[in-house]
């Protein structure tokens, strides 16, 4: 797995972090992490699939610590770069599939997964996962993770304007699809929000739920007509708008906090 993001470090930055897909996305994530940017408490984050370090440095910029953990060594070495100027910030190669095995020091208040990362997990290894970091987090910790749906609309109908009648649902499968990530084909699962909470309930209680692109599309569409700059401003109000937790199975990616219980 790890050589697969290893290829696609290089540009990932170029055709995902910096495009204005990546942009408008992010700073959906971010404004619904009040638990992380409102908190005058310096907070213990654990990281996964942290990729070149941008959310790490956000985080390092509003004085918490950071334990930063990806897969692959090209993505680390470009957010080691990225971050050499916080000292409250580390980076360390570590594979989620193996955290149950992995020695912390101490607890976290958060253990946070951007942007589809845990979507390289079937359901039962996310289930796993997800038990795992119930025991690694502090009472009333977060796990806090931003997940690609089954239901996402803009692939409908991007698929279906194109007549490719199949495709337009290829994500409502429980099986994997190969997913192109900056050239290098991932194996990917979809899951849906009433799926997560099924598999956390045990442990956890979902305190919010978001939709992320449900009008900004997904970042295929980012050389499209939807990105020229009167659609563009139209669909970055729009999506500011659509925060109910209905409309996150339909989106491209939906932000899920699951409170320790």
């Amino acid at each position: 797995m790890n050589d697969f993001f290893d290829f696609a470090a290089k540009t990932y930055d170029d055709t995902f972090t910096n495009s204005k897909v990546g942009i408008e996305q992010r700073k959906k994530v971010y404004k619904n992490l009040g638990c992380i940017f409102s908190s005058e408490k310096r907070l213990n984050i654990l990281e996964l699939n942290c990729g070149t370090g941008v959310d790490a440095m956000t985080f390092a910029k509003n004085n918490h610590s950071i334990l930063a953990t990806d897969i692959s060594q090209e993505m680390l070495k470009i957010a080691r770069e990225r971050n050499n100027d916080f000292e409250n910030v580390d980076f360390e190669v570590l594979d989620f599939k193996d955290i149950k095995d992995k020695v912390f020091t101490e607890p976290f208040d958060v253990v946070f997964s951007n942007f589809g990362g845990l979507n390289c997990l079937p359901l039962n290894e996310l289930k796993n996962l997800i038990d795992s970091i119930s025991n690694l987090l502090a009472p009333k910790g977060k796990l806090i993770m931003v997940l690609m749906s089954k239901k996402c609309l803009w692939e409908r109908i991007y698929f279906f304007s194109k007549g490719k009648f199949r495709e337009a649902k290829r994500r409502n499968t429980n099986n994997s699809l190969l997913v192109d990530v900056n050239g290098a084909k991932v194996p990917t699962w979809y899951f849906n929000p009433r799926e997560i909470e099924n598999i956390s309930e045990e442990k956890f209680r979902i305190t919010n739920c978001t939709p992320i692109g449900i009008i900004i599309p997904p970042s295929y569409l980012e050389d499209s007509f939807l990105t020229t700059p009167f659609i563009w401003k139209k669909l970055k109000k729009l999506e500011r708008g659509f925060s109910n937790s209905f409309w996150a199975k339909y989106a491209d990616h939906y932000l899920i906090e699951l409170t320790k219980k």
